[in-house]
């Protein structure tokens, strides 16, 4: 860590920005909390799917949310963080493609995206945290010290994150990754509670064509000289 002034720094910005990788190496070099909202949302999505929770059911979507625990564990084997949902690793389970299908429409309910606020707020209190999402800057953390919008061209983002599935041995067409993306945009963006959106106090950066190194450091930057203040 810098010294012992602790902030909260804010990472938001469209799927396959680089928003996760970039906000875990800044926590690192840090020596803050990083934190996966993105992970929460999916691990919500994941349960109603095994579930088979009806999301246009109000009642139905609040008694799921009461029989979920969500919490962060650091895999010394595989030197990553991990999503336990209600004790198990699922890690891999909320990277296919069915669960990133659905992840929009569960995280646009106003019921989800309270509770998981609320709790994100909480681990955000003590300050030393690096919280990645759609809407860190604007909702969960408006006061947050730092704050970062990413934005990628589409084919790009897309490439990316067909390198991410095949790493899990999921093989998926150009088409269909682009497809899923560009939706997510559009719900994401034009959801009635909390969309995705820069905080107006926001720096933006194109990750299109620089390194993942080289927007990281186009983070820490900033951080410093916030720190140095």
């Amino acid at each position: 860590m810098l010294d012992n002034k602790k902030i909260n720094i804010a990472i938001d910005g469209y799927s396959g920005c680089g928003k996760s990788t970039t906000a875990k190496a800044v926590a690192s070099k840090m020596g803050y909390t990083y934190i996966d909202t993105g992970a929460m949302y999916r691990a919500v999505t994941l349960y109603f799917q095994q579930k088979n929770v009806n999301i246009s059911n109000l009642e139905e979507v609040e008694t799921a949310l009461r029989q979920i625990e969500i919490r962060f564990k650091f895999d010394t084997v595989d030197q990553k963080l991990h999503t336990i949902l209600n004790g198990i690793d699922v890690e891999n389970l909320i990277r296919t493609p069915e669960v990133a299908a659905m992840v929009s429409p569960v995280a646009a309910l106003s019921a989800v995206r309270k509770e998981l606020v609320a709790q994100q707020r909480i681990m955000g209190m003590d300050k030393g945290v690096v919280m990645d999402g759609r809407d860190i800057g604007t909702v969960v953390f408006p006061d947050a010290e730092c704050k970062f919008f990413l934005v990628a061209d589409i084919d790009i983002r897309t490439e990316r994150r067909i390198k991410e599935l095949a790493l899990m041995g999921i093989d998926t067409s150009f088409e269909d990754v682009k497809s899923n993306l560009l939706v997510r945009d559009n719900i994401d963006s034009h959801r009635e509670d909390s969309p995705l959106r820069k905080a107006e106090d926001a720096i933006e950066i194109d990750t299109s064509y620089i390194s993942i190194q080289e927007q990281i450091e186009q983070v820490m930057e900033v951080v410093r000289e916030v720190i140095a203040r």
